[in-house]
């Protein structure tokens, strides 16, 4: 399926399509962007929530592994294939992240339902994601921002719909939202300043 290429803002705001060949650099610019420069200090962590028991709600951990096999440092990323964040331990694996570490800076990351026309847009904004919500379950909303990606279509025997959701979709948004994230990572690395090359060049000239 062949979907309109979207580049939309909303309440600042992105949706895009995840096929669209810009979506990598606008997700990652959405996502540098509109992290608060005040914040930039603060851990930045990626809460990628989801479970490899259902396809449609595969995307936050298919994102979460994708992104150990890449180097996003100085991001740190909770929930995989391996190790998921779902409903049974979400609360539990919250308060382990806010006590490893000080003031997080949580981006939440989860797939959700919406209109047809909507299946496959990535939409990155502020604000928390709200999981479970589809599917009429009530858990804590997560994070600063979030970044959510239409897997399927909303309405009807969402459960079943979320089972039903094609993997090639799914592992293709993966793709793109941890692309976005790594490239948003190089341009979030810390630079060198003049007193770190210093400090490099001395121990250098005394070993």
């Amino acid at each position: 399926m062949k979907f309109n290429h979207l580049f939309e803002k909303k309440d600042g705001g992105l949706r895009i399509a995840y096929d669209d060949q810009t979506a990598v650099h606008k997700i990652a610019h959405e996502l540098f962007s509109s992290i608060p420069s005040s914040v930039k200090k603060r851990p930045i962590v990626f809460v990628c929530i989801g479970t490899d028991r259902s396809t449609g709600d595969s995307l936050g951990p298919l994102v979460g592994t994708l992104l150990q096999e890449k180097s996003v440092a100085p991001f740190y990323v909770y929930g995989t294939l391996e190790d998921p964040i779902h409903a049974v331990n979400l609360e539990e694996k919250l308060a382990e992240i806010k006590e490893k570490h000080f003031r997080p800076f949580i981006i939440g990351i989860d797939a959700c339902l919406g209109r047809l026309k909507s299946v496959g847009a990535i939409q990155v904004g502020q604000g928390p994601v709200k999981p479970g919500a589809g599917v009429n379950k009530e858990l804590p909303e997560v994070g600063d921002m979030h970044i959510t990606g239409i897997v399927n279509v909303s309405g009807f025997m969402e459960y079943f719909v979320l089972q039903n959701t094609r993997l090639n979709l799914v592992l293709k948004m993966a793709k793109t939202i941890a692309n976005s994230i790594h490239q948003a990572s190089l341009s979030t690395q810390p630079k060198h300043t003049w007193t770190d090359l210093r400090w490099d060049y001395d121990q250098e000239q005394t070993t």
